[in-house]
């Protein structure tokens, strides 16, 4: 593959993988209500999933991208230790200026914003889908086809779960149906630029590339650690969430060799 041919698959890839939001969203029609704990259920489900997603298709091929270019095994160690710690502090640098509000574990960020409630709830989701579009971007890195597919096939299973829980979240304080829904939908758009921002990062510069992929890594690994395990261990459904975090992790590790 060219560098144009990585940079569509990468957005046409996180496009698709934004469709599983967008079908979970409108599963508000049929289901206008989780209990607290399926929701931690299906959220620890969709962590599972990222969670061997970035081991697997970012932080393996990051390791060996960087071996091969730097020299050794150390090098390469070193760079994705590097490009992975900088993810997640870029991660946590934004989730500490920008405001935003959790649905379990509250509001976050500047304590004095004037936004109102919907856009919290909008750039909460948001914080959460642009990563995963960059890493289903940074998946075609060196044109490797099979390890973008994977990941946008995983990112779009676990995203119809979070769609779903989203747009339950929402109509349970106040919003109808089709607005509840649409902002789920919405919510998912963001990924496609994640995807175009990962794929131009891989497409010219090959030393970069295990840089990239292990920074995806930091970023998704940030928010499985920081957003979803702390809020799906709340409510006395710790095992339960971690047991469908395992279940999760099992899907993704059977799809990656399925594909690879």
């Amino acid at each position: 593959m060219d560098s144009s041919q990585i940079v569509w698959a990468g957005v046409i890839a996180s496009g698709c993988a934004s469709l599983g939001t967008a079908a979970g969203s409108l599963g508000v029609f049929l289901i206008r209500q989780l209990s607290r704990r399926l929701e931690d259920a299906l959220l620890s489900l969709a962590a599972g999933i990222m969670l061997a997603a970035t081991f697997f298709s970012l932080l393996l091929p990051s390791l060996e991208y960087g071996s091969t270019l730097y020299g050794g095994e150390m090098a390469g160690g070193m760079v994705a230790a590097t490009g992975l710690l900088t993810g997640a502090f870029l991660l946590f640098f934004i989730h500490q200026t920008v405001p935003h509000e959790h649905f379990v574990t509250g509001r976050e960020g500047a304590s004095k914003t004037k936004l109102a409630r919907i856009w919290l709830f909008v750039l909460a989701i948001t914080l959460h889908n642009f990563p995963e579009g960059l890493a289903v971007g940074v998946g075609f890195a060196g044109g490797e086809m099979a390890n973008g597919l994977s990941l946008a096939l995983g990112i779009g299973l676990q995203n119809i779960p979070e769609g779903l829980a989203v747009s339950v979240a929402l109509l349970s304080v106040g919003f109808t149906p089709a607005r509840a829904s649409l902002i789920g939908i919405g919510s998912g758009l963001v990924e496609p630029l994640g995807g175009l921002v990962g794929a131009v990062a891989v497409s010219g510069a090959e030393a970069f590339m295990p840089w990239a992929l292990a920074f995806a890594a930091g970023a998704m690994l940030f928010i499985i650690s920081d957003e979803i395990i702390p809020e799906t261990h709340q409510n006395g459904n710790q095992n339960i969430a971690t047991f469908s975090l395992l279940i999760g992790f099992v899907v993704m590790m059977l799809l990656d060799v399925l594909l690879g």
